[in-house]
């Protein structure tokens, strides 16, 4: 019999569209876009959709900061905490899988190791990282820098961030816990592990104090495309996000990620490569051109520049979107 290898669907959350005048939708709902409600009502469909996660990107700086002028025109720039919302969203879901954007610039790796293992915790084993080296240089003057950390250090941080992480996660056996009442003994001894890690840039003794994940290691993502990032990924990552415009740029990204796994002593299977697709979705190829052509025209275009040449670029690809026509529409 033929292998199968569903395809595995991951969707970015935004609780009022991934378009930058989204907001400006008659039916949208920006003063809601720090509630609950729509985030869990995008999970809950997602989940009954069968996508296999849902991910939140985050950063810890507003975009723009350089220009205030430029976001009062802009979407919602505020984000909410990853960790926080997904926690909450576990209660109000069963299977879907719940991935936190964390930068290891501006973390302790302690700090995420316990994030990560409570959420696994809290949803049973359905939590997941997108590690992030933040590319926001806003982010920097919020943690007493002058300026972002250089590109080259980022990476030289995140490698031995994910390391600790890993190592954390590894405190506890699986079965150290006894909670045997008669004898008084809480856990195993033998199946704890120190980590005591001593490194270029940290110095961390453990043990974490959560019990081990569910997961065993969380799912790690990540999406540099970078040479770093690229061999960042090739090393720790189970995910990878990428956006390629052509088909042939995918094909390529994905030998050249694929092909730097074995140097780490990884199966190539060992990562799913999952690119992005912004679908614009219309009950009429009519009714989907007119919605993107009037939320291109209400974008704002004195902020974002870069984003907003994105779009036409893939557009021009024909990459960006699929129109879904209801046989009740034809």
């Amino acid at each position: 019999m033929a292998k199968t290898n569903p395809m595995k669907l991951g969707l970015l959350l935004n609780s009022i569209g991934f378009h930058i005048a989204a907001w400006r939708h008659p039916d949208a709902r920006p003063d809601l876009a720090s509630t609950f409600a729509p985030y869990a009502d995008i999970t809950k469909t997602a989940e009954r959709g069968l996508f296999d996660l849902v991910f939140l990107a985050d950063s810890a700086a507003v975009h723009h900061a350089h220009d205030f002028d430029i976001m009062t025109k802009m979407a919602p720039f505020y984000q909410m905490e990853p960790t926080t919302l997904l926690s909450s969203l576990a209660a109000v879901t069963d299977k879907i899988g719940l991935v936190a954007s964390i930068t290891t610039t501006y973390n302790e790796p302690f700090h995420i190791a316990r994030k990560m293992a409570t959420l696994d915790h809290l949803s049973a084993g359905r939590a997941g990282w997108n590690l992030i080296t933040s590319a926001n240089q806003a982010e920097a003057f919020n943690f007493s820098r002058d300026a972002h950390v250089d590109h080259a250090q980022r990476y030289e941080r995140a490698e031995e961030v994910a390391s600790i992480v890993r190592g954390l996660w590894d405190s506890w056996e699986d079965d150290a816990f006894l909670y045997n009442k008669e004898t008084g003994q809480f856990f195993e001894r033998e199946k704890l592990h120190l980590l005591d890690h001593k490194g270029p840039l940290f110095s961390v003794r453990g043990p974490l104090n959560v019990n081990r994940p569910p997961q065993g290691q969380p799912v790690i993502a990540q999406a540099g495309s970078s040479e770093p990032g690229k061999e960042l990924a090739a090393e720790t990552a189970d995910i990878v996000f990428t956006q390629q415009l052509t088909l042939e740029n995918g094909k390529e990204f994905y030998a050249d990620l694929k092909g730097r796994m074995a140097k780490f002593g990884r199966e190539r299977d060992e990562i799913k490569i999952m690119p992005g697709v912004v679908p614009f979705v219309g009950r009429t190829e009519l009714w989907r051109k007119v919605g993107d052509a009037g939320l291109r025209k209400a974008a704002y275009r004195g902020g974002c520049r870069a984003c907003q040449n994105l779009f036409e670029r893939a557009i021009r690809h024909e990459r960006i979107y699929q129109c879904f026509t209801p046989a009740s529409a034809q």
